[in-house]
């Protein structure tokens, strides 16, 4: 059964977790309490982000009133989101989406594209299903997936894993992507594993109650089918703040494999799966409200530290002088 299967169907049990649906009046009262509640009875990180949830509550209740504009009450609703620092949840309406933004705007980018295409590849480089990928001079392949909602085939695998298959090494590249489709996840990691592998554990809310949680309900992916083109040389994942979301999925499983070390900075976490649900006004709400943990049952929602050693940033002086600091280190990583 896919992992995406699998959270639908768990997520189908949080949002009717043994309580009614209690309906609310579309107005600005009845929009605030029905987007407090929700969260309240379905978000799964309370614990772990340290928030009172009822002590927000009593901060902003007052701010509410029925002549506040659409505008007015947008606002006061999408800072009360602030409180949760979690860029899973987003509040959207027809002229604006709320998005935390801190989770990586208070952190070094740590990635520049255009530095690899022009200063490493001369923009001569191949790509194939989501992956720009090309051989370094160091007779080390490099792979960059921007995004796991790009789609990637067991063909584009083989194709681009065979061509790289003379290299001493693989940087596999993760900086600044946002996630995306966990199957594609599972996809890449078929071809790291040569035997079943617990990819981590998923828990589902029971009741309204914050800490009320299934028990982790593990998850396993699968080597690739025979005859797919694998990769069992070492590798370096490289990763930046903005690695989120499914891609943080990805760096929690992948960095348990032992030819493999993960490189550069923490990414941006993004630990649970996110759920979407709707106002009385029509306005959207996504929040997280299944935890995702990974293999040894860790918390991945502020995400995963590079491994012992291979803790690097981006240095703007050498940047401008055509050098990518954190690949240079993964490429020297993977030399020794």
């Amino acid at each position: 059964m896919k992992l995406f299967n699998i959270i639908v169907a768990l997520l189908a049990l949080t949002l009717s977790a043994c309580h009614s649906v209690e309906e609310y009046a579309d107005n600005p009262r009845g929009n605030f309490e029905a987007l407090w509640t929700t969260l309240d009875e379905h978000y799964c990180f309370f614990g772990e982000k340290g928030v009172d949830w009822d002590d927000v509550y009593l901060r902003y209740s007052p701010k509410i009133n029925d002549k506040m504009t659409d505008e007015e009450l947008f606002e006061v609703c999408a800072t009360m989101l602030e409180e949760l620092r979690d860029g899973h949840t987003n509040l959207s309406s027809s002229f604006d989406v709320s998005y935390y933004r801190r989770w990586w705007s208070d952190y070094p980018q740590n990635y520049d594209a255009r530095l690899i295409e022009e200063h490493y590849f001369n923009f001569n480089y191949r790509q194939s299903g989501g992956f720009m990928y090309g051989i370094l001079p160091e007779n080390i392949g490099y792979i960059n997936y921007s995004s796991f909602s790009s789609a990637i085939g067991e063909g584009n695998l083989d194709q681009v894993l065979y061509y790289l298959s003379t290299c001493d090494g693989l940087v596999f590249d993760v900086r600044d992507n946002g996630g995306g489709n966990l199957d594609n996840v599972g996809k890449i990691i078929a071809r790291f594993i040569t035997e079943p592998m617990l990819a981590g554990y998923i828990q589902h809310k029971t009741g309204p109650a914050h800490d009320a949680f299934s028990e982790p309900y593990p998850f396993y992916y699968e080597p690739a089918q025979q005859g797919r083109i694998m990769w069992g040389k070492p590798t370096a994942v490289l990763v930046n703040r903005s690695t989120f979301s499914a891609a943080n999925n990805f760096v929690s499983i992948i960095r348990h494999l032992p030819n493999v070390s993960i490189v550069g900075s923490t990414t941006g976490g993004g630990g649970g799966m996110p759920f979407t649900s709707e106002l009385p006004n029509g306005w959207g709400i996504r929040f997280s409200s299944a935890p995702i943990l990974d293999p040894m049952g860790n918390q991945t929602e502020f995400g995963c530290e590079p491994s012992e050693g291979c803790s690097v940033d981006l240095d703007p002086v050498a940047a401008l002088e055509g050098r990518d600091t954190m690949l240079d280190f993964a490429v020297a990583l993977l030399l020794k």
